[in-house]
């Protein structure tokens, strides 16, 4: 007697379907995915530019309670740079200290120390910068502190 192979007798249509279907759950699993992805995106977007100006308007308050021109630099993203060492009190040249990686951490600290010794602040202050929740209360101490 001669084995007949079993045949799936299965609907290639609901097959398809089927298949169609799971596509489409993946679809509009990505779809409510990409909206969150926007969503979240669109808050790290208005808080960083809520940071921004926070830190802005606190560095052209330091500015303007130590006399320095321009303090209107501080809104403009390299020239602030500049006047956080016309603040700092600190030569120019050290702008490109600045930009060197590891450095820039270093110079930072010291222009910030020495702009808390010009506002009559304990110079330890710019310390406080090494610590990531704390670098956002500094400037703000700094500027609307008496």
């Amino acid at each position: 007697m001669k084995r007949r192979p079993i045949r799936c007798m299965v609907n290639h249509s609901a097959l398809a379907l089927a298949f169609l279907l799971i596509l489409a759950n993946k679809a509009f699993a990505r779809e409510s995915q990409t909206q969150n992805g926007i969503a979240s995106l669109s808050f790290l977007i208005i808080l960083a530019m809520a940071i921004y100006a926070y830190i802005a308007l606190a560095v052209q308050t330091i500015a303007r309670k130590l006399e320095v021109p321009n303090d209107w630099f501080a809104w403009i993203p390299i020239a602030n740079l500049f006047l956080l060492l016309a603040m700092a009190r600190k030569p120019l040249w050290w702008f490109f200290l600045l930009l060197v990686p590891v450095v820039n951490a270093v110079i930072s600290i010291m222009v910030w120390m020495e702009i808390a010794k010009n506002r009559g602040k304990p110079n330890w202050l710019g310390l406080l910068l090494l610590l990531p929740p704390v670098s956002l209360i500094v400037p703000g101490y700094l500027a609307w502190s008496e």
